[in-house]
């Protein structure tokens, strides 16, 4: 067994409790993660061409990690603001994007990733704040997932649940974990953020990343949990 160290993190277009957009911030943070894959929510302003609100030569200069091209957009970091970003010792395979259904408009990114021996297929998303649109959105990413080669999976993100429940329509297969809340990151009470399983991946731990840097830098505090794939 190979253990890959996962995290997430909604970074509100770099724009912390103190109303300061500070970049810089968020990539000390993502290294303070030690992760082997990052996914990132709100990594893109929201209008307009989208630009980056994390630049990538700020994330190659300032950081081990090296973003996951989606191939939509030269001014983007990610997809409806999605970024996936790998360790030194982990490689993107393959990669592709989905819009989901929805009254907002928003899309997952789609990673298969190899570090050492195993492989893992990672979903990066952002659902939506409605819960019809959070079904219909778990639904179409199990669909798109069912047509492809199968994988060990993650999916892992702002999943915007209030509820406290492990089970999701849509998503039969896999086993939700709420490390712990998250939202607001100025008094958490809220485990918005978290991590779905598919039956071929442990998870070893998780928990939420409250420092007084996390508690500053976006109303999210970022988690990180570490799994287990056979090799």
């Amino acid at each position: 067994m190979n253990d890959i160290r996962l995290a997430s993190w909604n970074v509100r277009k770099c724009v912390g409790l103190d109303r300061k957009r500070d970049p810089l911030r968020i990539v000390n943070g993502l290294n303070a993660l030690a992760a082997d894959v990052v996914v990132l929510q709100e990594a893109d302003r929201r209008f307009g061409r989208r630009p980056a609100a994390l630049p990538e030569w700020m994330i190659a200069g300032e950081s081990d990690y090296a973003p996951v091209r989606v191939g939509r957009s030269e001014v983007s970091l990610g997809w409806h603001g999605n970024a996936v970003l790998l360790g030194p010792d982990t490689r993107c395979l393959d990669v592709e994007v989905m819009d989901l259904p929805g009254l907002e408009p928003r899309g997952a990114v789609i990673a298969d990733i190899e570090k050492g021996d195993s492989k893992l297929r990672i979903v990066a998303v952002h659902l939506g704040l409605m819960t019809r649109s959070r079904v219909q959105q778990y639904h179409a990413i199990r669909a798109h997932l069912a047509v492809l080669e199968a994988l060990p999976t993650v999916i892992l993100g702002d999943f915007n649940e209030w509820g406290t429940g492990r089970g999701f329509p849509g998503l039969p297969d896999f086993e939700v974990h709420a490390p712990g809340a998250t939202f607001h990151s100025s008094r958490p009470v809220a485990a918005l953020d978290r991590i779905a399983l598919s039956k071929a991946v442990r998870l070893e731990d998780a928990a939420v990343v409250e420092t007084s840097l996390t508690k500053v830098a976006s109303d999210h505090l970022p988690i990180t949990a570490r799994v287990s794939v056979a090799a």
